[in-house]
């Protein structure tokens, strides 16, 4: 036993010190990466995935008199803002002077709605409208108990309910003419399928409930549709979002048969106006992926549905999703506000994503947030950094790239993806070194190897953007909450998430004061983005780039002729 003991202690700080050693030799040896680029091979045009952001409610108007914020104007990406379930449900979502005076039906009071779409617009943005739910007085059932606490239920008179949104079409023309209203997008419900936001009855039979739930929607969405065509004509674009990355009560291949082959319940013609088709996608936490479908899986099954039925220029996004709950819980929730966490993770979670759409042709990922203080105060989050940077890339041509080197970390994803835009004569190129573990520590060395002979014999600008700890404040307020005391309960949801300004998330005054009064200038200057500039001659249409990544770090280059 002796010389066990004395073996232990001579062999484990050697063991400790090897596990050290194959650290770094894991980071410089089993995780080497090379990407070959060739811009002669082209695909898609991409989308300006990060366009749309999400919002719960307008209650309490706030869209009114909003002032951007000018270092980081949320709106130099976005040119959609999603207001949710806008138009009923609730007594205060539904649109009239009394809301539960059911002896009159169409005593309406738009001015909410108008005011918070005169915001939007004022500050560069569109509106996309998510009409519904059905107000509480067009539903004999209606009722608040359930689901999101909104009207689940479908109204008692489909004309009354079409009268209902005609009208508000029409109030939004009449204030922002018909030209403006037209390049807007609108939304029927949110997860038509999921029963906690629309059921077609009480039925506790599964098969009669899930039967009269897709009945009874695709008769709504018809009528819906059309009061929006007859005001705006057929160039209206209007779509519905489903579930998809889950099951719902019914298969969501129904109601797209319908648009495309179905008798219009409004006009009893054939097929529905449809310009678009989304879904959710969520993971549970940073490190848990979902037990659903992938991002691709999600959005393929809908596409596939549509085009077997004829539908082929439809265009597919997510109207909301990322990751629900943090690893730690607040007082009352472990849920993250704005569905992302504040760790530089996010970043490269956000690069994979935006790089599965890229190269999947989805047009967007609706946002719930991008600063510290949501949409218009605070400071930028690893999220804005990335949508901020992948945005320049829309619009350009997806080029080939291949993976010819891979490292051997387990569990590791390292990728890339380039474009490039003929119009400004630039390539861009995104890559990332991710792995769904909140402590991944392993660097990734990267190397590229870029063919491009329209640079040719020219001198290139190369700007540089690595995304990283050194753009993000949250590991500074990580260390700072540990040194003022600020613990888990100072919070109402999970403190996990950057929006940190918002009391739903650091709900504690104390807190707050020293958040905002002594730490919130240095987060301003940890939060900053700088790129790098160097400047190279082509030979041969050739150009290298080496980097090395840190653990969830993401880097885009910008690469144009000098002028």
């Amino acid at each position: 036993m002796k010389i066990f003991k004395k073996f232990l202690c001579i062999a484990l700080p050697l063991i400790i010190v090897g596990l050290s050693v194959f650290g770094v030799i894991a980071s410089g040896v089993f995780n080497k990466y090379t990407f070959t680029v060739d811009t002669t091979k082209t695909y898609n045009t991409l989308y300006n995935v990060v366009n749309n952001v999400n919002v719960w409610s307008i209650e309490g108007n706030p869209f009114v008199s909003i002032t951007p914020n000018k270092e980081n104007n949320i709106f130099d990406f976005v040119e959609y803002v999603q207001f949710m379930q806008c138009t009923g449900g609730t007594e205060t979502r539904d649109l009239f002077k009394n809301p539960l005076d059911k002896s009159v039906l169409d005593d309406y009071d738009f001015t909410v709605l108008i005011e918070n779409c005169r915001g939007i617009v004022e500050a560069g943005g569109k509106p996309m409208l998510k009409l519904g739910s059905v107000p509480l007085k067009y539903s004999e059932k209606a009722s608040t108990d359930a689901g999101f606490g909104m009207n689940r239920y479908p109204p008692d008179d489909y004309d009354v309910y079409y009268n209902y949104i005609k009208a508000i079409t029409e109030a939004l023309v009449k204030e922002f003419g018909k030209e403006e209203v037209l390049s807007w997008r609108f939304g029927v419900m949110t997860e038509y399928e999921n029963a906690d936001w629309f059921v077609g009855s009480d039925s506790e039979d599964e098969e009669i409930l899930a039967k009269e739930s897709a009945e009874s929607y695709c008769k709504l969405y018809d009528y819906t549709a059309q009061a929006l065509v007859d005001v705006l004509g057929e160039d209206v674009f209007v779509g519905a979002h489903s579930m998809s990355v889950t099951e719902g009560i019914w298969d969501e291949a129904i109601f797209i048969e319908h648009c495309a082959k179905g008798k219009n319940y409004k006009t009893g013609k054939t097929g529905s106006p449809l310009k678009y088709l989304s879904a959710s996608f969520y993971d549970s936490t940073p490190g848990d992926y979902t037990d659903g479908y992938t991002l691709p899986e999600t959005i393929e099954y809908i596409r596939g549905v549509a085009e077997k039925n004829g539908l082929t220029d439809l265009i597919y996004g997510i109207d909301e999703g990322r990751i629900l709950c943090g690893i730690n819980s607040g007082k009352d929730s472990d849920e993250l506000l704005t569905r992302t966490c504040g760790y530089t993770y996010q970043a490269a979670y956000d690069a994979r994503l935006i790089t599965q759409m890229f190269n999947n042709d989805i047009a967007y990922f609706s946002a719930w947030s991008y600063l510290s203080g949501g949409f218009f105060s605070g400071n930028p989050t690893v999220s804005y950094h990335v949508a901020k940077n992948a945005a320049k890339m829309a619009n350009a041509t997806r080029t080939h790239t291949e993976k010819t080197k891979s490292g051997l970390i387990l569990g590791g994803e390292v990728d890339a993806v380039s474009a490039f835009n003929d119009e400004t004569e630039t390539l861009y190129v995104m890559a990332y070194n991710f792995k769904n573990d909140l402590q991944y520590k392993t660097n990734a060395e990267l190397a590229f190897e870029i063919n491009a002979p329209q640079f040719n014999n020219k001198k290139l600008k190369i700007t540089t953007y690595t995304i990283d700890d050194d753009c993000n404040y949250f590991d500074e307020w990580v260390e700072d909450r540990e040194k003022y005391g600020i613990g888990d309960d100072c919070f109402a949801w999970s403190p996990d998430d950057p929006e940190i300004d918002a009391t739903t998330t650091l709900m504690d005054e104390k807190a707050r004061d020293i958040y905002f009064n002594e730490l919130y200038e240095k987060y301003t200057e940890c939060s900053k983005l700088t790129p790098t500039e160097t400047t190279v001659t082509v030979k041969d249409g050739k150009i290298s780039l080496n980097t090395t990544l840190d653990p969830h770090a993401v880097i885009f280059y910008e690469i144009t002729e000098v002028n």
